[in-house]
């Protein structure tokens, strides 16, 4: 066994060393890290819990939505009526049929009543175009739920920032229920930021640890000898 090491240097410093932490950076990630340091607009993401649960709930934000009927709906395949929006939309989407698989939840003793539907709002800071903002979330809904989820959008400009409103259904053509996590809203941002800069608006989509460790990192050092500052 010894004599495997005879030849060998009394310092083998490459052989067995662990890889380190440090990995070469991709180009989108270095662009990204360029957006966070230069401060790039950050997009903003809600999804919105309350009242989605009942088809009279959902009427009530279709008709909030649309201002009733004062601001213009955009439908997955076309345009909806201003004044009657919120009842077409439950009707044509089937709302008022019992979701697959109620009845299972209460026989497991799952009490909640299943989400109809899912309400997003998407914004940006003031200043950029609103229908630059629309046309970025446009491309995102049909990339994510066309053929899939049923949705509606509008738009919003009463508010200094501009944003689109969304109402997804829960449940796809399909029969499936979508499920927003943590992981899905990260890359529901991400895809909004990206739609936006092929529309010309600078975005981006940092997580907040992320943005804080990227923003410390490109501020200068100070000198080892230097006196800290009285703060």
């Amino acid at each position: 066994m010894a004599e495997e090491f005879v030849n060998r240097p009394l310092l083998d410093l490459v052989s067995y060393a662990r890889r380190g932490p440090y990995q070469r950076l991709s180009p989108a990630q270095i662009e990204q890290i360029r957006r966070t340091v230069g401060r790039s607009p950050e997009v903003m993401l809600k999804v919105l819990t309350y009242a989605g649960a009942t088809t009279s709930q959902v009427r009530r934000h279709i008709d909030y939505i649309s201002r009733n009927g004062e601001v213009e709906l955009e439908l997955d395949n076309g345009q909806l009526p201003g004044e009657t929006a919120g009842t077409e939309l439950v009707q044509d989407w089937d709302l008022d049929v019992p979701a697959v698989g109620s009845a299972e939840a209460v026989a497991r003793g799952d009490n909640r009543t299943p989400r109809l539907v899912h309400k997003l709002v998407f914004s940006m800071p003031q200043g950029t175009p609103p229908d630059s903002v629309l046309q970025a979330v446009r491309t995102f809904a049909r990339e994510e739920f066309a053929l899939k989820h049923r949705y509606v959008m509008a738009l919003h400009t009463d508010e200094p920032h501009p944003h689109v409103h969304v109402v997804v259904k829960a449940i796809s053509e399909q029969g499936v229920r979508l499920n927003i996590r943590k992981a899905t809203l990260r890359g529901w941002r991400s895809a909004f930021a990206a739609h936006l800069r092929l529309a010309g608006v600078d975005a981006n989509a940092t997580g907040s640890s992320c943005r804080l460790v990227a923003l410390q990192s490109s501020i200068p050092r100070r000198p080892r000898n230097a006196a800290r500052s009285a703060c």
